[in-house]
């Protein structure tokens, strides 16, 4: 009986990525019913990107991902679930607020077609979302994150942004006049888990069904910065609304992929706020209140004197032949951010499994824990000159959460080793921004 439940499980889960539920094992009467999809595809998640990780090295000879860029994808990821141990996500508070003040007809939950009413609807809207968040600025600060990337692999999906989905929930109120919040919930999570097996270059065409859906190949192009691969393939699920709409491109030259402008950084607050900043300088450097205000409201590439989406004129020349930011950095440093790294992910975890009984103090306390733990693996990452202090300073947190047990290893026969190498870890760091204090004095004498 177990080995079927576990079967059952395993099977509900490789087929909600693939959007293959049928409508009488995904149709609830109450929001609270509805699994947690995506929370539940971290394990599927990770077998893919192994299973990616094997056959690239198979095909290619060579790896898909970089431990840099890779684990600068998983962490936005993570930071993108954050406010979420605080609030319900925005999509759903809001769409549960109309549909109980506003809605104009009830569909019934428990009918097919209600689901594959709503399955359309929520690509659809899906479709716009995206869209206007590549055509308006301050939308594109915000999704510019999940396209940062120059790599374009299964870990690529997972880098998501922080602030995207303050705004994202406004597109999906016209469903709540009429589709229950069950099947709405259900819906927007199965649109969101497709997306990410299609971020591979592994696999290349997929035949007729390239005409109907999303595939990787589809999606390639949407990832490039190419000048035909530019604002190109919004669709979710369907690539049906693109050919509709005129936003369709076929692959052909050699896609490089990453922002316009690569910002060369793993720094993770960075990629997530810097185009925020970057608006803002652009928007003082105009005279009048309209030019400043069409700066975030106008297409990323908009000035004054040009169309509502700007033009690409100022764009670097794209030659087929870039190579993606890849700075070389030290084997032991390597096996260091990746130790640590894991160690977050372990507290990240149990801080989700757990949130229930956390005080709202405690639970911001290990927020920041594992904003700071971020950064500061980015700035080792990248080198950056004041890493040292500020990995020494995290390292100190490190050892005040253990006494405390904020903090548990992987296994409880691990607890003595994963103390000692904290403990290594802070004494190294220590001994770094010792060093680097000496060093400024003598150069400063």
């Amino acid at each position: 009986m177990a080995e079927a439940l576990e079967l059952g499980y395993v099977s509900r889960g490789v087929r909600s990525l693939f959007f293959m539920l049928t409508p009488n094992e995904s149709s609830f009467e109450k929001v609270a019913e509805v699994p947690q999809y995506v929370q539940k595809a971290t394990p599927f998640f990770i077998g893919l990107m192994v299973l990616e990780l094997v056959v690239g090295v198979l095909k290619t000879g060579g790896s898909v991902v970089t431990i840099s860029d890779g684990l600068t994808s998983i962490s936005a990821g993570m930071i993108h679930r954050l406010p979420l141990l605080l609030m319900r996500g925005c999509e759903l508070t809001a769409y549960m607020y109309v549909w109980e003040h506003y809605r104009l007809v009830e569909l019934p939950w428990d009918s097919a077609w209600t689901w594959w009413f709503t399955f359309l609807g929520v690509d659809f809207c899906y479709y716009w979302v995206h869209r206007f968040a590549h055509e308006v600025a301050i939308l594109w600060a915000a999704h510019q994150v999940h396209h940062s990337s120059e790599y374009y692999n299964l870990t690529t999906a997972l880098r998501q942004s922080l602030t995207q989905q303050l705004a994202s929930w406004i597109f999906y109120l016209p469903m709540a006049l009429a589709v229950p919040p069950s099947v709405f919930a259900v819906h927007i999570q199965l649109n969101l888990l497709y997306q990410f097996w299609i971020h591979t270059e592994l696999i290349k065409d997929l035949g007729p069904l390239e005409w109907v859906f999303n595939t990787p190949k589809h999606h390639r192009v949407h990832h490039g910065r190419n000048l035909y691969c530019i604002d190109k393939n919004y669709g979710g699920i369907l690539i049906i609304w693109d050919r509709l709409f005129d936003t369709f491109a076929a692959e052909s030259d050699k896609v490089v992929y990453g922002l316009v402008f690569p910002i060369k950084t793993f720094e993770i607050l960075y990629v997530q706020l810097h185009y925020y900043f970057h608006l803002w300088q652009k928007s003082k450097t105009y005279k009048t209140i309209s030019h400043k205000l069409l700066t975030f409201l106008n297409g990323p590439s908009w000035k004054p004197g040009k169309g509502r989406l700007g033009d690409h004129v100022d764009n670097p020349k794209v030659t087929g032949k870039e190579v993606p930011h890849h700075p070389s950095w030290s084997l032991p440093l390597q096996v260091y951010v990746v130790i640590h790294f894991l160690l977050v992910l372990r507290t990240y975890h149990e801080l989700f499994e757990n949130k229930m009984m956390l005080s709202q103090l405690t639970i911001l306390g290990m927020t920041v824990y594992i904003l700071l733990t971020l950064t500061s693996l980015g700035f080792i990452i990248d080198q950056r000159p004041e890493a040292a202090v500020l990995e020494m300073a995290r390292c100190v947190v490190m050892v005040t959460m253990q006494r405390y047990s904020f903090m548990k290893p992987f296994l409880p026969s691990l607890a003595v080793p994963t103390e000692a190498f904290v403990s290594l870890s802070l004494l190294y760091w220590a001994l770094q921004s010792i060093s680097q204090l000496l060093s400024l004095k003598k150069k400063a004498a």
